[in-house]
């Protein structure tokens, strides 16, 4: 097989989608997010993280503190996929992050998350 090939098929292959936490193990606070390709969106994570660029101010401080070895990185749940290649997953995707969010209240000094708006 080519590399086109290879690629193509890369291209066409479905990607695992779901919520993941970003867990900061020294005080206990997360980061719940939702990913449309799980280890692109960790990957994206850790990247911006190790570049010092990550969106999230109060995480990326912990993380200069703290080190990348006081995070972890896990999946919370992942979505069944379904047989239309062509389902929009985005409503299923908020979905299963709203439910996260509201077990796991990732706020104030629980998380990084913003609270809902009321």
């Amino acid at each position: 097989m080519d590399r086109r090939m290879i690629k193509q098929e890369y291209k066409q292959t479905p990607r695992p989608k779901g919520v993941v936490a970003i867990r900061n193990l020294v005080n206990g606070k997360i980061l719940v997010l939702s990913s449309p390709n799980l280890d692109g969106g960790i990957n994206r994570h850790r990247f911006q993280l190790e570049q010092g660029m990550h969106p999230n101010r109060q995480l990326q401080k912990d993380w200069n503190e703290y080190g990348a070895e006081s995070f972890s990185f896990e999946i919370l749940e992942e979505l069944k996929l379904k047989e239309d290649p062509s389902h929009d997953y985005r409503e299923d995707l908020e979905a299963l992050e709203a439910k996260w969010l509201e077990h796991l209240q990732p706020y104030g000094e629980r998380g990084y998350n913003k609270p809902p708006k009321a």
